[in-house]
């Protein structure tokens, strides 16, 4: 029975539901509970009409579902603030740890930061961001999204102001925690308030663009290093910018309802989340409609076989160790891995300081091309968005990775001094070969490591799953962003380079082992693969 289709629940007479996607034909020996009843939804006057058709995520489509645009703008814009805030410390860290380390605008005593006290200023806000994500993964679901990116804005506004004010460098660093434990709580409470508000036509769209929000930050954090980088104390600028978005995220947040599928699962019952579907509807909002997707959830989780009295139930790490689950699990946890132990997100944080090495000396100019390399970033973004559904999953990992180990061989030669290029070329040859080394990885482990993490894994474990690509993300950045300036301090930029080249060429070898062709798949469709 296609999904699209309304159906009357037997085991809550008045109340209808969505078909799942598994129901077959009525039979007599199916179980009452479980039998569902088709209905001509297109002559019914209580149901909006609606029309076949295949969506996103295999639960099929509504495509005349009406949406109001402005609320569910809302909806997505002020989670993904969440997002942007991770990516602006990014960016305004790869300018903040230049100014912080001037001789001349630093603006304090202890500028004189050693190989490694650097690499904690970048690092303890990643150890933040995986102390939080651990925190969420225990107690998010008794929080609930909303009260979890509430308490998000808190902690960046807190954070940013103890380190824009930061007398010394414990300050600082503490304040760079608590940054990071803010992080950790948006980057999971964010995507998972969006997919439960969203209407389904728009849900892929708004998934996608959340990247989009990141790397919008990150490019934000550039511009900030750009404007504050030879002014005195300028990295104290450059961190407390943050606490204005901090204010709209807490704002917008404070306005916006909680998840209607949480409050059911925390057991505030169906009034509450009525009331709260009924919110994100905005103007086309339609009572029958609205109880029809209540109804909907309790449906599936009557079905479910945790124990959802309490918030979701207990996590059961044992069930990842099933065979059947093997390899989805390799999938995600090497893509996770491999995205981060590249060095492209780490070497974002060092952004200026690797461009002063390629030859851009002055900071100033330095931070200029970082912040042309953000805009890139961005606009790499948007390609990889529009061509995902076209050219599939696979091709793009595959070739994007490749260019990767390619551009990060180019300069790894270029910092040898034997690449075959006229020496005042030099620093634009790493400035093409940066483009490449970030454009590549934008239109593969980008956007499409996080997009497989969401296909790959069984509903039933698909929540632990995901945790665990969160925590891996979270765990190996902060590995990489610690080692990174020690590794290029002993043994130079070249064998830096190149051990990511080598990194990368054990992912092309990982993925064309592993990974299928997700593309046009539903997923049951996906799930089903794991069975041959």
């Amino acid at each position: 029975m296609p999904a699209h289709l309304r159906t009357r629940s037997p085991t809550r007479p008045g109340f209808y539901t969505h078909a799942a996607q598994g129901d077959g034909p009525l039979s007599a020996d199916r179980p009452q509970g479980q039998q569902t009843l088709e209905i001509d939804v297109e002559q019914s006057p209580l149901l909006p009409a609606v029309k076949s058709g295949k969506g996103s995520g295999g639960g099929g489509g509504d495509d005349a579902e009406a949406v109001d645009w402005i609320m569910t703008s809302l909806l997505f814009v002020f989670p993904a603030i969440g997002g942007l805030l991770f990516g602006y410390d990014i960016g305004a860290t790869s300018g903040a740890l230049v100014s912080m380390t001037s001789e001349q605008f630093s603006g304090t005593d202890w500028y004189g930061l050693s190989a490694f006290q650097s690499g904690l200023v970048v690092s303890l806000s990643l150890a933040g961001a995986l102390l939080g994500s651990g925190a969420a993964l225990l107690y998010g679901d008794k929080l609930g999204r909303r009260n979890e990116l509430l308490g998000a804005s808190l902690l960046y506004g807190i954070a940013s102001i103890i380190v824009a004010l930061g007398p010394n460098l414990p300050t600082v660093m503490a304040g760079r925690l608590l940054y990071g434990i803010g992080i950790g709580f948006a980057m999971h409470a964010a995507p998972a308030y969006i997919a439960e508000t969203s209407p389904a036509k728009v849900r892929g769209l708004l998934i996608s663009l959340k990247e989009a929000f990141i790397v919008g930050g990150i490019l934000a954090g550039y511009a900030a290093s750009y404007v504050y980088i030879e002014q005195l104390g300028g990295w104290r600028w450059m961190y407390g910018l943050a606490a204005l978005p901090a204010v709209v995220l807490a704002a917008g947040m404070y306005w916006l309802p909680e998840s209607p599928r949480w409050l059911l699962l925390s057991g505030a019952g169906p009034k509450a989340a009525v009331a709260a579907l009924r919110r994100t509807k905005g103007s086309v909002a339609n009572d029958a409609a609205v109880q029809v997707e209540v109804d909907g959830i309790l449906d599936a989780m009557a079905a479910s076989p945790k124990d959802i009295s309490k918030g979701g139930g207990a996590f059961d790490f044992t069930e990842l160790l099933r065979p059947r689950y093997r390899r989805p699990l390799a999938i995600g946890m090497s893509l996770m891995l491999f995205q981060q132990i590249t060095g492209q997100p780490s070497v974002l944080y060092y952004a200026a300081k690797i461009f002063q090495a390629a030859g851009f000396a002055e900071a100033g100019e330095a931070t200029g091309v970082a912040l042309v390399l953000g805009f890139f970033k961005l606009v790499m973004t948007g390609v990889a968005v529009a061509t995902v559904d076209s050219w599939g999953r696979r091709p793009l990992l595959l070739f994007g990775v490749s260019g990767v180990v390619f551009s990060l061989l180019v300069l790894g030669t270029a910092q040898l001094g034997v690449l075959p290029v006229p020496a005042d070329m030099v620093a634009w040859t790493n400035l093409g070969a940066l483009l490449l080394y970030v454009g590549a990885y934008q239109m593969s482990f980008g956007p499409i490591s996080w997009l497989i993490c969401g296909e790959v894994f069984p509903l039933k474990v698909r929540g632990q799953a995901i945790a665990l690509a969160t925590l891996t993300n979270f765990g190996s950045n902060f590995a990489v962003s610690l080692v990174l300036p020690s590794l290029q301090e002993n043994f130079g930029q070249a064998a830096t380079y190149f051990t990511f080249a080598a990194i990368g060429v054990a992912a092309v070898v990982t993925i064309n082992a592993i990974v299928p062709e997700t593309k046009g798949k539903t997923l049951e469709e996906i799930e089903a693969l794991w069975d041959k």
